[in-house]
């Protein structure tokens, strides 16, 4: 019995898990996009796409669904002076050595989606590829 139960049980907490890690991986892109203060259109389509192309989307994860509180999570986190803990919190979160691995990519990406790399952007990156990369 305790088999069957492990078999069918056993991928419900890395469901969760994923969940959670696509969660702070959306909330570290968003918080590179929004490092200078600006939002672009590039920016977002270039998030949405990294979450689409690697399969974040799944029936209890989409980025559409969870942008709005990632956004203001993160906006939140920059008013506050609070970036240093929320990169904390993303750190915490990913656990998967793939994901970790991919971020730093991600967010330069992202950056680079509006073709300006400012010093704010500059910073931010070198702290992720310092914790990420």
């Amino acid at each position: 019995m305790n088999t069957r139960l492990k078999d069918l049980y056993g991928h419900v907490s890395v469901y969760a898990t994923a969940d959670r890690e696509h969660e702070a991986a959306i909330e570290l892109l968003l918080l590179v996009m929004m490092a200078d203060l600006h939002i672009s259109d590039a920016e977002i389509a270039e998030i949405r796409n990294i979450s689409e192309d690697s399969g974040w989307e799944t029936d209890t994860f989409s980025f559409d669904q969870y942008v709005g509180r990632a956004t203001a999570t993160v906006r939140d986190a920059i008013e506050d002076d609070g970036v240093e803990a929320l990169l904390d919190s993303i750190d915490e979160r990913v656990t998967n050595t793939v994901l970790r691995a991919a971020l730093f990519s991600a967010a330069r990406d992202v950056a680079d989606a509006d073709h300006e790399l400012d010093d704010a952007e500059q910073g931010l990156l070198a702290q992720i590829a310092a914790r990420f990369g």
